[in-house]
């Protein structure tokens, strides 16, 4: 290169130091969620602190698009494509198999991390949790796995409902074996299950009337995402109908639920957020091993136990990890 020349190519990067910024875009993620937006912030809270470990801060050297399927799931797809369309270098499928699925149906391409998928072997999102392949890594966890244990620690907690009921929702890919799976538990525990459904917010509360009405001494609400974004409006019925029951999440038994048994999902996020983070700095998803849970909570809430008019067995009190007083 002549003297000359390399003595404009210097000034110009320096009175247009603007423009070689530009050509870098500011990274833009796309949230595909199956919940609500009010029940998952603070799950979303532990994604973007992730994120900041990684040294990505939306607003500043981040961007983020939200899109919410509201607990209806047969929209996923629709928004999946508007993620795609609107060329997000990396989608979190948050809330489940379902958005991980819709996401891998629109692009082969985007890197995709989702969170609080039981096996996602199953179905084929990766090929291995040590070499995922493809486009997709994440964290698993165990969801609908926990459900029996959940109902075996709601009949420890409520020994004389000799009938109880399981929420469920109809929606979901897996409704028949995660309902066969808790049937199975029920019968082993000498208990009548009634199996109530709901996959939209009005049929929840007609859940609850039938509850009443069967009979049922205790709710065990299944692992689903959209009961996770609804857990006010089920926390708030469990306590109209004076119905003891157990939930997935720690934030129903902070909410006013009797207890919960599960992961921290907000673990889950901040692990996800790490991920998203390594991906949008060059690494690949094929090489990140998808992560398990390593944190188990096992919430009480005394005050709701006393509402009830229930004493919890010692023994039950001494396994808990947080007790609400």
């Amino acid at each position: 290169m002549r003297r000359r020349e390399a003595t404009l190519l210097i000034a110009g990067a320096a009175i247009f130091p603007h423009a070689a910024r530009a050509e870098r875009r500011t990274p833009l993620i796309g949230v595909l969620a199956a919940g609500a937006p009010a029940a998952f912030d603070r799950f979303l809270a532990g994604f973007h602190a992730g994120l900041a470990e990684a040294g990505f801060v939306a607003g500043r050297n981040l961007a983020i698009e939200y899109r919410w399927a509201q607990g209806r799931y047969d929209r996923l797809p629709e928004l999946a494509a508007e993620l795609v369309a609107l060329k997000v270098d990396l989608i979190l499928a948050s809330g489940g198999a379902p958005p991980a699925f819709a996401a891998r149906a629109a692009t082969s391409s985007i890197p995709i991390v989702f969170t609080a998928i039981a096996d996602p072997r199953e179905g084929g999102l990766v090929e291995s949790l040590n070499r995922p392949g493809g486009n997709l890594t994440g964290v698993t966890i165990l969801t609908t796995e926990l459900d029996s244990k959940r109902l075996e620690l709601l009949c420890t907690l409520v020994p004389a409902a000799k009938v109880v009921a399981a929420l469920a929702n109809p929606n979901r890919t897996d409704f028949a074996k995660q309902v066969q799976d808790v049937q199975a538990r029920a019968a082993s525990l000498a208990r009548e299950l009634v199996v109530l459904r709901a996959g939209a917010e009005t049929q929840i509360d007609d859940a609850f009337a039938e509850l009443k009405a069967r009979g049922a001494g205790a709710l065990a609400v299944l692992a689903d995402p959209f009961f996770t974004s609804r857990r006010e409006q089920i926390v708030a019925l469990a306590a109209r109908h004076a119905v003891p029951a157990i939930y997935q999440w720690r934030e129903f038994a902070a909410a006013g639920g009797l207890a919960s048994y599960g992961p921290s999902i907000t673990e889950a996020y901040r692990q996800s957020g790490v991920y998203a983070g390594r991906i949008l700095k060059g690494e690949k998803p094929a090489m990140l091993p998808v992560l398990q849970p390593a944190k188990f909570e096992f919430v009480l809430n005394l005050r709701t136990a006393k509402a009830l008019g229930l004493d919890v067995p010692d023994p039950l009190l001494a396994r808990a990890d947080e007790v609400i007083e």
